[in-house]
């Protein structure tokens, strides 16, 4: 039985495999055959697009197809589903709905940032809304797709056959427009995807010009020309490091910001307006993310959200309660939400049929060399074409010569074919020739078609000699790309929608910021914008005027530095943190901009304020030695602090002066140990004192004491007067509208922390002192009171008289009205040069 058991095995496989077709395989083997095949025909066929046009199959396949349609951009608009239909039927069997989801996105101006076709219906938006139905909706190609689809009728591309062999379709176009760079791609194979930002076309055509002129350019170099993804949605990319690393190696990591400012309202709130989000974010979705926060009390201070987005951009308004700090709110929603993303890059793409992780250069050296064959391409082309007219043209003047001969063989042939043969022996002609002659008509046979034919064949030779030397100098051939690309930037560059911000990790930002003079101004609102020094210079040559900007009536511009792109602004508040930015990250603005709010700017909390602003060339020991920070407190403490203390401040701000409960900080100068210092209290007592009498110290130590205040006194103002300059006049404004000019000689000096003498007397008529200034008869004051009047006084008009007095009157005030704060502001009628404004 056993026996008959282990037999029958064999007998059943004998009797399976009669024709000994069977083999043996590995299942597993046959299995990861079988599945790398898949992967490769996704990843080839699919999912990645090529290096050299920048496109996928199924886009290549309805440009072609439209194309092919005549759908031109000043061609009548057709049917989306028609074109569908086609690209199905002929090219790309995969599905109606891939292949209309493509054609969708090539319309979308918030997907591509040069979109490919010209659609006329609903074809989404960047809610989220999915586009109508493929039988609603119409489409052509854009201009700018002729750039990707011109010479391919000149042999410039291979072309292969479709699906079932009955059509031919191009494996790549010619491409002249680097759509891999400017519209960028996504796409999830097996195993690996890609994901490639957008770009500025102006930029890429200029940074792949300079890569052809010099093929070792640095990536450092390149980020001087490309700065960056240029994202269709606009918004703001924090940081280069991301942008570096992906440009080096072809991976990294973007981070980007909504584009937002922070508003004022009358009714003294704030809200917060998004002008830009991230590229692929869906508003919708982000606005009921933001009310989901809210919702769970993550974030407390919104009150309302509204969409006020229209045809003419994007406004996104977050109103913030009255009690709430926009800029809190603001941080937390960049955490929490996604206004602000981070945009992976991937540059995966067919390069000779496998996928490369390709570097930005690498990328160029890509779309170079598939340019330079479609160039030698159409060159060939184009001569052999010239040629065969040249060679024709050479027939025809052969047959006007002998034109009389010419008609008679041809009278007494029997047939075209014996007249064809007869011409070829008779004048040693080709077949082309002698069948161009029988061609011609009878009145071509004349003089003067002699004479044009004669011209032709010259330009022709000129045309010949012209492609030839071309094909002989691979020079010339890059000249051609070269203007190429010239063209494409002039007739389809755009300026940026993306701009580039600093991050705090990032290493390189002064590198790619060119070192220039610029003028740094802020307002009395808290208002910072970056002008060119050259600015000033161009647009003032007649001499008149150094500043202009547009701001809301009653403010006014407090500050101004003219110094380095690469100078650093300290900036303090008054809870005696200081905040640091580079000058190159304050927005650039015109003459007439308002320009951007510093609390867009810095990370403040709560009621803090930044009361004063220092300009730093450098922090190295040259500039460093014996300069000192010095600053005054409410409570009338002062300190002196090494300036190479705030060499190095954390994005968050750091401690300036430790202050006491309640006491704040009111001032802060720069000094080199050869100042003097006045302090000016409320109750008009004034003391001045050499600076060296304070002691450098630490930045957390609360300092010494300036005056010795009487009870109910505090500090209201520090100025400081270069010992052996010519002094100017202390200005000394009291709350009700009095003030006075006195010779700053009248203020003996003393010892630090004494009593101090009269400054101006505060009586009943005058009230407090609200501040005192060092000013001279050039200068301007501005007055703003407790109700926001503003009130603009020329120093020069204000009368000069002792400490004791109690001054004239500086400004009529409504009943109730008190002067809240005074400054000096800059002048926008002087006539010198800017130059002078930093003396």
């Amino acid at each position: 039985m056993s026996e008959e058991t282990n037999n029958q095995p064999q007998a059943q496989n004998a009797n399976v495999d009669l024709f000994g077709n069977i083999q043996q395989r590995d299942i597993a083997g046959e299995m990861r055959s079988y599945y790398i095949d898949y992967a490769m025909s996704v990843i080839v066929g699919r999912a990645l697009p090529d290096v050299r046009d920048g496109l996928k199959p199924v886009h290549r396949r309805v440009l072609y197809s439209m194309n092919e349609m005549g759908l031109k951009y000043n061609k009548p608009y057709k049917k989306s589903a028609r074109v569908v239909g086609d690209v199905l039927g002929k090219y790309h069997p995969h599905g109606d709905t891939a292949v209309y989801d493509t054609l969708v996105r090539m319309v979308q101006d918030f997907s591509l940032r040069k979109p490919l076709i010209d659609g006329q219906g609903n074809f989404g938006s960047i809610d989220g809304d999915s586009a109508a139905a493929m039988r609603y909706t119409e489409c052509r190609l854009q201009r700018i797709s002729e750039e990707m689809l011109g010479d391919l009728d000149k042999d410039t591309v291979k072309m292969i056959p479709n699906y079932d062999g009955s059509l031919m379709e191009p494996s790549v176009l010619p491409a002249k427009l680097p759509a891999l760079l400017v519209n960028g791609s996504s796409g999830i194979a097996v195993g690996m995807a890609t994901n490639i930002p957008t770009h500025n076309l102006g930029e890429v055509c200029d940074g792949i010009i300079a890569y052809i002129k010099n093929p070792d350019i640095s990536t450092k170099e390149m980020m001087k020309i490309i700065k960056g993804p240029d994202f269709p949605t606009g918004a703001i990319i924090r940081g280069t490091k991301g942008i570096y690393e992906y440009f080096e190696t072809g991976h990294g990591s973007v981070k980007v910001q909504a584009s937002t400012e922070i508003e004022q309202r009358k009714n003294g709130r704030e809200a917060i307006i998004v002008t830009a989000i991230p590229y692929q974010v869906n508003k919708t979705a982000l606005i009921e993310s933001i009310v989901g926060l809210v919702r769970d009390k993550k974030v407390t201070d919104i009150s309302d959200i509204r969409d006020e987005s229209d045809r003419r951009g994007m406004r996104l308004v977050i109103e913030v309660k009255r009690d709430g700090n926009a800029q809190v709110v603001l941080n937390h929603l960049f955490k929490h939400t996604q206004l602000q993303t981070s945009f992976p890059v991937n540059m995966l793409a067919i390069v000779d049929g496998r996928p490369r992780v390709l570097s930005l250069k690498e990328v160029m050296k890509a779309y170079v060399k598939h340019r330079q064959e479609i160039v030698t391409n159409r060159t060939k082309f184009d001569l052999n074409k010239a040629q065969k007219r040249e060679h024709v043209l050479n027939g025809l003047l052969v047959a006007i010569a002998n034109m009389d001969e010419v008609v008679a063989i041809i009278r007494k042939a029997k047939d075209p074919t014996e007249a064809k043969f007869t011409l070829m022996s008779r004048f040693t002609l080709s077949e082309v020739q002698a069948q161009a002659i029988l061609d011609m008509r009878l009145h071509q046979l004349t003089q003067l078609s002699a004479l044009a034919i004669e011209n032709e064949r010259k330009d022709l030779l000129k045309l010949i000699a012209d492609l030839q030397d071309i094909l002989g100098n691979p020079q010339k051939v890059l000249d051609i790309i070269v203007e190429e690309l010239q063209e494409l930037k002039k007739d389809y560059g755009d300026p940026r929608r993306t701009e580039i911000g600093s991050d705090v990790t990032d290493f390189s930002m002064e590198d790619l910021i060119e070192k220039e003079d610029v003028v740094i101004t802020i307002s009395n609102d808290g208002y910072a914008k970056r002008i060119p020094l050259s600015t000033y210079k161009s647009q003032n040559r007649g001499g008149k005027g150094i500043i202009g900007s547009r701001t809301k009536e009653e403010d006014f511009i407090e500050h101004l530095f003219i110094t380095s792109s690469h100078a650093t602004i300290l900036m303090f508040t008054n809870r005696g943190r200081v905040f640091a930015l580079r000058a190159f990250e304050i927005p650039e603005g015109n003459r007439l901009s308002k320009g951007k709010a510093i609390v867009n700017l810095l990370q403040l909390t709560g009621e803090e304020k930044v009361t004063s602003a220092v300009a730093i060339e450098e922090f190295n020991p040259k500039h460093c030695d014996n300069t000192y920070l010095t600053m005054c407190t409410r409570f009338g403490s002062i300190k002196r602090v090494e300036l190479s203390e705030f060499a190095n401040i954390r994005r968050t701000g750091i401690i300036a002066i430790g202050l006491e409960e309640g006491d704040v900080l009111v001032g802060v100068q720069t000094t080199h140990g050869k100042s003097d210092i006045i302090v000016a209290t409320k109750n008009g007592k004034s003391i001045r004192f050499d600076e060296n009498q304070v002691r450098s110290m630490g930045r957390p130590a609360k300092g010494v004491r300036a005056i010795n205040l009487a009870q109910g006194d505090v500090v209201v103002g520090m100025e400081q007067a270069p010992a052996d300059e010519p002094q100017p006049d202390v200005l000394s404004v009291c709350e009700n509208g009095f003030g006075k000019r006195t010779e700053f000689s009248e203020y003996k000096r003393q010892n630090r922390g004494g009593m101090g003498v009269i400054t101006i007397k505060t009586s009943a008529r005058n009230g407090s002192v609200v501040g005192i200034k060092l000013v001279d008869e050039s200068k301007d004051l501005m007055i703003v009171t407790e109700k926001g009047m503003t009130i603009r006084v020329r120093c020069a008009d204000i009368r000069s008289v002792s400490r004791n007095a109690q001054g004239v009157t500086l400004a009529k005030l409504e009943p109730g009205d008190k002067i809240a704060r005074i400054a000096p502001v800059v002048k926008d009628d002087e006539e010198h040069e800017p130059e002078e404004a930093s003396k």
